[in-house]
């Protein structure tokens, strides 16, 4: 299958993937309300939450915004890396599960912590939190 025709077979399959995609699949972080689903033998994330995945949307966009100078992430729009998003996405989670001293990194509960907690997620923590993206590294192949 070329990449076209699956990126519309994945389109109508998933009209809402999740926004930490590559971090659930990874096994960055975890999601509550995450649904897995199999398409031409690549695996999707699904968010059943219009909230939560406006939600999770304003929290990277948050991230990529205060990790750009740190990272040298392109302009806004434009896009990123695969290498950088897994960067951005599970450094992000994990930052954030750090400045919020939560038990596991389930990006849902995170976020409803973080709200629960703070007013706006623009109060955050941000310092230690781009510093965990920055140190953030994939795994070395064997």
């Amino acid at each position: 299958m070329d990449d076209a025709a699956y990126a519309r077979a994945r389109a109508v399959a998933n009209p809402a993937p999740c926004v930490f995609e590559k971090a659930l699949l990874a096994g960055c972080a975890t999601c509550e309300l995450a649904q897995r689903h199999a398409l031409a033998e690549r695996e999707g994330v699904a968010c059943p939450s219009p909230t939560a995945r406006i939600n999770c949307a304003t929290l990277l966009a948050l991230l990529r915004e205060r990790a750009t100078f740190t990272l040298r992430l392109p302009g806004p729009g434009e896009p990123l890396r695969h290498a950088r998003a897994m960067q951005l996405q599970c450094g992000g989670l994990q930052g954030l599960c750090n400045a919020l001293a939560a038990p596991e990194a389930d990006v849902h509960r995170m976020v409803m912590q973080a709200h629960a907690r703070i007013d706006s997620l623009l109060d955050l923590p941000w310092g230690g939190i781009a510093r965990d993206i920055a140190a953030w590294q994939a795994r070395r192949r064997r």
